[in-house]
């Protein structure tokens, strides 16, 4: 056994960060596809994730990103209260470079050799044209356009749901869900970013924003003349003086070893997928009073509109739904302050509890 197989085996079968029932490799030589298919859990109904578009620097970092993201949407959709187990894919490569139609064909035929055993959506470098493609050949694919009977952007949910945990926040450290006046830092004003400054905006906060891409950062800058700003990058922006709620919205590990100890926020809630680098990362934010609201579960508006999909797709119901994210999060911190114990070990007991209670799909 070479030693990349033996990271990955020992992560699936032995850490307590496995637990996996299913790892699907998938290769189509013609159209260059390489593939991960991660399916956790299906114990509450079909594992629901999206697919990643993303040039890994090896196969092993794109197979554990895989594992961990599936681990996290058994989670996610256990406290977003659906009947949903947790998967997710990645597509190794850079979706600029090497995406094209023989390949997402190709990629769709492997998630429908699953049988419904995994529901795939958007996710990271797909979209929902994307989606409509892989749905040529997989009818188990939810994020497709509303000309080809799906919901569209989930980005627009997603950023609700995240909006509705910082009113969360808000209510519970500051006795008040307004974010008026508030000062919220956003790392990354992408897909569900930009929408996430259009809620605060509107409810009358101070953003202040920095992007990787300059024309991500301008398209927000000229559409908010005030009350928006800017900032060269992310080390910038968490050190920002008088900063009440940072929100990573990029990639995972934005909370860890170095980045905690100089965060001015009060609050962490952001639409980011696995943003605590390690375990005990919680507890650090914990232990200077940094309220963390936990990622898996404010940023579930778009897999609760992905799975409202596969029923008949309606809009007013889903946002109804998201807004019960508010409720969820406030839930958590009164449970994470009842067992003395962080809210992001909090969330893990509440849908842990719900997973082995539910019987297994046969």
């Amino acid at each position: 056994m070479t030693d990349v197989s033996d990271g990955v085996l020992h992560t699936l079968f032995r850490s307590d960060q496995g637990g996996h029932e299913q790892v699907v490799l998938c290769q189509d030589r013609a159209s260059g596809l390489k593939a991960v298919i991660a399916i956790h859990s299906t114990a509450l109904g079909p594992a629901l994730g999206g697919t990643r578009f993303y040039p890994y620097a090896s196969e092993e970092e794109a197979v554990a990103d895989a594992l961990n993201l599936a681990r996290g949407m058994s989670y996610k959709n256990a406290m977003a209260g659906l009947d949903h187990g947790g998967g997710k894919a990645v597509i190794i490569g850079d979706p600029e470079r090497i995406k094209t139609e023989e390949l997402l064909l190709a990629y769709g035929r492997f998630v429908a050799s699953l049988g419904g055993r995994y529901v795939t959506a958007c996710d990271v470098g797909t979209y929902v044209a994307d989606m409509d493609v892989v749905a040529r050949e997989c009818r188990w694919t939810t994020g497709r356009s509303p000309e080809n009977g799906g919901a569209g952007d989930s980005s627009v949910l997603t950023s609700y749901g995240v909006y509705q945990g910082m009113r969360a926040a808000a209510q519970r450290l500051w006795g008040d869900p307004s974010l008026r006046d508030r000062k919220v830092g956003i790392a990354g004003v992408g897909k569900v970013g930009h929408h996430l400054v259009e809620h605060l905006r509107a409810e009358g906060a101070e953003v202040v924003i920095t992007d990787v891409r300059e024309d991500a950062v301008r398209r927000i800058l000229d559409r908010h003349p005030e009350g928006v700003s800017a900032v060269a990058d992310t080390e910038t922006l968490i050190r920002t003086e008088g900063m009440d709620i940072y929100a990573p919205c990029a990639l995972g590990g934005a909370l860890d070893d170095d980045t905690v100890p100089v965060l001015t926020a009060r609050v962490v809630c952001g639409a980011a997928n696995n943003q605590l680098a390690h375990p005990g990362v919680e507890k650090d934010l914990a232990d200077r009073g940094i309220l963390y609201a936990p990622d898996y579960v404010v940023n579930a508006g778009g897999v609760i509109q992905v799975a409202d999909e596969l029923h008949g797709f309606d809009f007013d119901r889903c946002k109804a739904k998201a807004s019960k994210i508010f409720d969820t999060t406030l839930a958590i911190f009164a449970r994470a302050k009842e067992d003395g114990i962080p809210p992001a070990a909090a969330a893990d007991r509440i849908a842990e509890q719900r997973m082995a209670e539910a019987r297994p799909l046969r």
